[in-house]
C-alpha cells in the first residue's frame, strides 16, 4: 500500500499558491482545532457541573469524588489500548465514532437532568463512557497532526494546543457555573452540542490523518508491544517520559498544595480561585509566547534552560507558601510549560514513524497522567505531616530531577533545531 509523506495536504497548499502557507491558512489543521477547543470548552464546563450535580442529587462529597475518579482512572487504563487503536484503524472514522458516542451520552444526561432522573447509576456510565472515548479520540488526534501540517510547523501546532488547552481553562468553569446556575441540565446539553460541533469539524477535513497501512496487522497485544519497545528503545523518547511525568507531577501537585496552603492560611475562596486563574493565565500566555522563544534557542539548550528555570522558580514559590504571592513564581513556572511541551511532543511527532504514532503518544500520556493522577494524594499526605514550604520542596526537587536528565540525556542533546 503507498505511504503518503507527512504534511502531504500543507504540502499541496504550497503548490497551489507558490508560499508556504502559515498554519493560521491551513484549512484541515484549523477544523481539528476549533472543533477541539469547542469540544473542550464543553469538557471544561462539565468538570465543574458534574461535581455539582452529583453533591446535589447525593449531598454526598465522597460520591462527588468517586466519580471523578472513576473518570480519571477510565483515561488511564484506556490510554494503550487508545494507541492501539489509533495505529491500527482509520483515524478520521474513530474520532467520528468517539464524537458520535460523546454526544449520545451527554445528551442523554441532559435529558435525564430535566426528567429528574439524574442519580448516579445514570452519571456513572455516562463518565466512564464519556472518559473512554475522550481518550481514544485525544490519541487519535494527536497522532494526526503530523499529517496535517508541515514539519517545521509541527512545535507551532502543538503550541497552538496548548494555547487551547489553557484558554479553555480559564473560561469553561466560569461558562459551567453560570450554566448550571441558569438550569442544571445546560452544562451537559451545552457539552452535547460542542461534540455535535467537533463531530461537523472533523467531517469537514479533507486530507488523510494517516498514511498507508499494511492489509494485516499484527494482534492487539502484540502491536502494544511493539509500540512500547520502539519507545523505550529510543534516546529522544526515553528522555521524554524521564522528563514528562515528573514535570506534570510536580505542577499538579504545586497547584494542589498552594490551594490548600492557602485555605489553611485562611484566605477567601475568592482570592484562591483567583490565583488558579493566574495559573492558567500564565500557561496561556506561554503558550503565544513558546514559538518565539522556539526560534531563539536551539531545541536541547531550551529544553534544558526551561528544566532548571521552572525547578528554581517552583522553589522560590514554597519560601511564599500560604500567601497569594506564591502565585507569581508558579504563574512564571506555567508560562514555561507549553514552550516545553510544544518542542518535547513537537519532536516526538517528528521521530516517530506514523503508523507508530498513537501508540507512542498513548505511552507517554499514560506515563505523565499516571504521574499526575497521583500528585494530589503525595501533596495531601506530605502536607498532613508537614508545614507547607518544607512539604512542596518535594516537588521542585521532582522537576530537578528531569532538570538533570534533559541536562545529561543524550536524547535531549541530540535533538534537531
Amino acid at each position: 500500500m503507498s505511504r503518503q509523506p507527512a504534511g502531504e495536504g500543507a504540502t499541496e497548499l504550497v503548490a497551489e499558491t507558490g508560499q508556504p502557507p502559515g498554519l493560521w491558512r491551513n484549512r484541515d489543521f484549523n477544523l481539528l482545532w476549533t472543533g477541539q477547543c469547542l469540544s473542550d470548552l464543553g469538557g471544561a464546563m462539565v468538570d465543574l457541573a458534574l461535581p455539582l450535580l452529583v453533591l446535589q442529587q447525593t449531598g454526598s462529597p465522597t460520591r462527588a469524588g468517586l466519580v471523578g475518579t472513576a473518570g480519571l482512572v477510565t483515561t488511564l487504563v484506556c490510554r494503550l489500548p487508545a494507541g492501539v487503536l489509533a495505529d491500527r484503524y482509520d483515524r478520521r472514522r474513530l474520532m467520528i465514532a468517539c464524537d458520535v458516542l460523546r454526544l449520545a451520552v451527554f445528551a442523554l444526561l441532559g435529558w435525564a437532568v430535566v426528567a429528574g432522573t439524574a442519580d448516579l447509576p445514570v452519571i456513572l456510565p455516562v463518565v466512564v463512557l464519556g472518559a473512554a472515548a475522550t481518550a481514544v479520540f485525544s490519541t487519535a488526534e494527536h497522532a494526526s497532526v503530523r499529517n496535517l501540517v508541515r514539519p517545521d510547523q509541527l512545535t507551532t501546532a502543538v503550541a497552538r494546543n496548548e494555547a487551547r488547552t489553557y484558554g479553555v481553562s480559564l473560561a469553561g468553569p466560569p461558562l459551567g457555573g453560570l450554566l448550571f446556575g441558569l438550569g442544571r441540565a445546560l452544562p451537559f446539553l451545552g457539552n452535547a452540542l460542542s461534540f455535535l460541533l467537533s463531530l461537523v469539524a472533523v467531517c469537514r477535513i479533507r486530507g488523510p490523518l494517516q498514511q498507508g497501512r499494511p492489509e494485516t496487522a499484527p494482534a492487539a497485544g502484540a502491536s502494544a508491544v511493539q509500540g512500547l519497545r520502539f519507545l523505550l528503545g529510543h534516546p529522544f523518547l526515553r528522555a521524554l517520559l524521564v522528563i514528562a511525568a515528573p514535570l506534570n507531577m510536580a505542577f499538579t501537585g504545586m497547584i494542589f498544595s498552594m490551594t490548600l496552603a492557602l485555605r489553611r492560611a485562611g484566605v477567601s475562596p475568592f482570592l484562591v480561585g483567583l490565583a488558579g486563574t493566574i495559573f492558567a493565565l500564565g500557561g496561556l500566555l506561554g503558550a503565544f509566547a513558546a514559538p518565539a522563544l522556539q526560534r531563539r534557542l536551539r531545541l536541547p539548550v531550551l529544553i534544558t534552560l526551561l528544566c532548571w528555570l521552572t525547578a528554581a522558580l517552583m522553589a522560590v514559590s514554597t519560601l511564599l507558601a500560604g500567601s497569594v504571592l506564591a502565585a507569581v513564581p508558579l504563574a512564571a513556572a506555567v508560562f514555561l510549560g507549553p514552550t516545553a511541551n510544544a518542542a518535547l511532543f513537537g519532536h516526538q511527532a517528528a521521530v516517530t514513524p506514523d503508523h507508530l504514532q498513537g501508540r507512542v503518544v498513548s505511552g507517554v500520556l499514560l506515563a505523565a497522567g499516571s504521574a499526575a493522577a497521583l500528585a494530589p494524594a503525595l501533596a495531601g499526605a506530605l502536607l498532613a505531616r508537614w508545614s507547607p514550604g518544607p512539604a512542596m520542596l518535594v516537588f521542585p526537587l521532582l522537576v530537578t530531577a528531569a532538570a538533570v536528565t534533559a541536562t545529561l540525556s543524550r536524547g535531549i542533546r541530540t535533538m534537531s533545531g
